[in-house]
């Protein structure tokens, strides 16, 4: 059990965080601060820099990323707890004293609460090692944009870190203080970000004949996308069949009277339950646009960002979950269908049994990426709780 002494260093931790919120990448700061709090605590091994990556224009981002590890020296099996290091471009509306310094930069999903967990946890590692096999702690970046898991899975000097269980917890509004929704199989939807873009010619406004405008095709896509879906249907279940396509960015040339575009976007969110429907909605997504392109002899290019694959609650380790819930008194509940959002997580069921609960942080609490959400500090003893005891239940 944490000391109070403990509890309001972490307190003061994630406060410190929330004044000085950092994006997906650039997590700089954040991961220093992070690692001045392990510092003292004597962790076996800590790897920092992990996960670093170039954007197609070149420019570097993550290598933020921290593990650290607690090793009993006695074999046995390894269990990895994650975290993550970003924030969101979103201004916090807020009165509270430690509220963001940072101008369009807030901690409104409530990463900030969660390094604060893992660091509670690591505070009592720091007294008291498993019996037997090793606890892996990651402060991952870039979750939001979902390539932060990516590229930390993808470094080399992360695989002698790759464990036999993971785990990791999200805080979730609407959902009574303290209380745990659980679910095996698919907890979170795959989704990626796809952005479509038509070039023609210009032409004079008043010939707009003699160029190529990307206007229809751009509407006859977006009609065309929308009807893919049905997650709009109230009758559809989150099931294997669910596909939404949200619509979240157009635009169609310049803003001139004289002249008829040649250039037009559309941005649009794909989401579904599986993996595989999300493969086939994609397939039938670009088969659409493809056909809008060569009907009007425009040229077309498709790209992908913030790719997420779907989260699934493997049996083993939710069923550890569950354990760890019911000797803590723990009230929990059994998440009937899987959550809208994705997680980057999800990318870590691909590498080991992996579950990822969620934390109820208050019916009343405002939704994740309000401007005016605050992760409850008293939720930081209850995470480091919940993940010791799967821990000693597990290692001894």
């Amino acid at each position: 059990m944490l000391s109070n002494e403990q509890i309001s260093s972490l307190v003061a931790f994630r406060h410190a965080l929330h004044r000085r919120p950092e994006l997906s990448g650039e997590e700089v700061e954040t991961a220093k601060h992070v690692q001045e709090m392990l510092a003292p605590l004597g962790a076996d091994e800590i790897v920092t820099d992990l996960g670093p990556w170039t954007e197609p224009d070149g420019t570097k981002l993550g290598g933020t990323g921290i593990a650290v590890s607690f090793d009993s020296g006695v074999e046995g099996p390894s269990l990895l707890f994650r975290c993550e290091l970003d924030a969101l471009p979103i201004d916090e509306i807020s009165d509270i004293d430690y509220r963001s310094e940072i101008e369009t930069k807030a901690h409104l999903c409530g990463h900030d609460g969660h390094m604060a967990i893992l660091t509670g946890l690591a505070m009592r590692l720091a007294t008291q090692r498993p019996q037997k096999g090793r606890v892996v702690l990651l402060y991952q970046p870039a979750e939001e944009t979902g390539k932060g898991a990516k590229a930390v899975l993808e470094d080399e000097r992360f695989a002698p870190f790759i464990p036999d269980f993971a785990f990791a917890l999200h805080n979730i509004p609407g959902t009574r203080h303290g209380e745990v929704l659980l679910k095996s199989g698919n907890m979170c939807c795959a989704s990626r970000g796809m952005r479509i873009r038509f070039e023609g010619k210009t032409s004079h406004a008043s010939m707009p004949q003699d160029g190529v405008s990307p206007d229809d095709a751009i509407c006859a896509s977006i009609s065309g996308l929308k009807a893919l879906a049905n997650g709009l249907n109230p009758e559809q279940a989150l099931d294997d069949a669910f596909k939404l396509v949200t619509i979240t960015h157009c635009h169609l040339g310049e803003p001139a009277f004289g002249v008829s575009p040649a250039v037009g976007e559309v941005w649009a969110t794909l989401r579904t339950v599986t993996d595989a429907a999300m493969g086939d909605l994609i397939e039938k997504a670009e088969s659409l646009v493809k056909t809008q392109a060569e009907k009007y002899g425009l040229q077309l290019n498709i790209d992908y960002d913030d790719v997420f694959h779907a989260c699934n609650n493997a049996v083993e380790t939710s069923d550890m979950v569950k354990e760890a819930l019911i000797e803590t008194g723990t009230i929990h509940h059994e998440q009937p269908e899987p959550m809208r959002f994705s997680e980057d997580f999800g990318l870590m069921g691909h590498h080991c049994p992996s579950t990822l609960f969620l934390l109820g942080s208050g019916e009343a609490q405002p939704q994740l990426h309000n401007p005016d959400f605050d992760f409850p500090d008293q939720l930081i003893a209850t995470g480091v709780s919940i993940f010791e005891t799967i821990i000693r239940q597990k290692l001894g």
